[in-house]
């Protein structure tokens, strides 16, 4: 009779999209900083601005007839969750980008959100066919506590930088940290370095 150690259950089918020190999660947890902001879609708008003055602004309306995405996409949160193929509808950076200014030196953008939540990406992040202001998930508008009306979606960054509630993007020329970032977390976010918190 064989012998085997407690516990022992042999080799982990690992999938090789999720990355290290991330567990695979099938539902999609809740996580909020502070109370779920509901927005009036007869006033909302997203604007494109650099030092807070306007470049474009599109209400509701004009966004979401603008050419859009469906999008599929891994997603990986700061807590160590990954969810897979989680599958979203939205309009390309580059779309809105496209239309906009940009000065060379403007590298960087810092994302404004109801509830007062910020935080920073770089430019070369949101182009590319790389990040989307997502307006539905799952074929569904987005619901508030996922970020509804429309958030940010940076799926190759971890989620935080994914801002939910999002009404704006400052151009900036120089990389200036967000809410969360203030708070410890990484400047940046690479989930496949790991990188969550100051240091990593």
């Amino acid at each position: 009779m064989a012998i085997i150690s407690r516990g022992f259950r042999g080799k982990r089918d690992v999938d090789p999209r999720i990355p290290p020190g991330q567990y695979l999660e099938r539902g999609f947890p809740v996580l909020s900083a502070g109370p779920t902001p509901r927005a009036d879609l007869s006033t909302w708008t997203f604007s494109i601005t650099a030092g807070g003055a306007p470049r474009a602004s599109w209400t509701w309306s004009e966004l979401t007839h603008l050419p859009h995405d469906d999008i599929v996409k891994d997603i990986h949160c700061v807590t160590k969750w990954s969810k897979l193929d989680s599958a979203w509808r939205g309009i390309s950076l580059d779309t809105l980008l496209d239309g906009v200014e940009v000065a060379p030196e403007e590298q960087y953008a810092m994302a404004h959100c109801d509830g007062g939540y910020t935080t920073n990406v770089p430019l070369a992040d949101l182009r590319g066919g790389k990040a989307w202001i997502a307006y539905q998930y799952d074929g569904a508008p987005l619901p508030p506590e996922h970020g509804g009306p429309a958030r940010l979606l940076i799926p190759h960054l971890y989620f935080w930088k994914s801002a939910k509630w999002v009404r704006s993007l400052d151009l900036m020329t120089e990389d200036t940290w967000g809410f969360w970032e203030r708070l410890g977390y990484h400047a940046y976010g690479d989930p496949w370095k790991e990188q969550r918190y100051w240091g990593d």
